[in-house]
């Protein structure tokens, strides 16, 4: 849980940094890409946290325009992109203008539950990391090159004068 502002700001800064790496890696053929008929395309992983976004910022009263969940996938990865660069950056900016440290004790009710906004904060970043995660499954099997974003992805160890790990 987030305790104070500069926490969560310092932390999505990073975070949301490496989702537009990911984003900037897809491309509208892979937007279709998935592990079977049930499961979720590429693109719609990628439109959730966009749209996770909005619904946190709308759950905690910030109000920041987006697509809400009533929204359909667009088939442009670069509009999924720039739709998430600008989510990312207004609600980091609306915590900043309209928030203090104590506004993460308020408690909002979510999903049936009491959350604190400072635990709602820190479930959209946990929540952004763990459907990045997915993504990059989907991007292998799209044939993309996926980036490292906590280092070093297979394709990059060659950048860093190493051979990658025999797996």
């Amino acid at each position: 849980m987030f305790t104070s502002i500069d926490q969560f700001d310092k932390i999505w800064t990073l975070e949301s940094g490496k989702t537009r790496q990911i984003f900037s890696a897809l491309t509208d053929e892979s937007l279709g890409q998935q592990v079977g008929p049930e499961f979720r395309t590429l693109g719609r992983l990628a439109w959730h946290i966009v749209q996770s976004v909005v619904w946190s910022a709308t759950e905690t009263k910030l109000g920041i325009e987006g697509p809400g969940d009533d929204v359909p996938v667009p088939n442009s990865a670069a509009r999924i992109k720039q739709t998430y660069e600008r989510v990312a950056e207004a609600i980091g900016k609306k915590i900043g203008e309209k928030w203090q440290d104590s506004t993460l004790e308020i408690e909002d009710e979510i999903v049936g539950q009491k959350w604190k906004r400072g635990f709602t904060l820190y479930v959209l970043v946990s929540h952004e990391i763990h459907h990045r995660a997915q993504m990059t499954v989907l991007m292998r099997q799209a044939g993309l090159k996926v980036p490292g974003v906590y280092g070093p992805a297979l394709e990059e160890w060659g950048q860093y004068g190493a051979a990658p790990p025999v797996i």
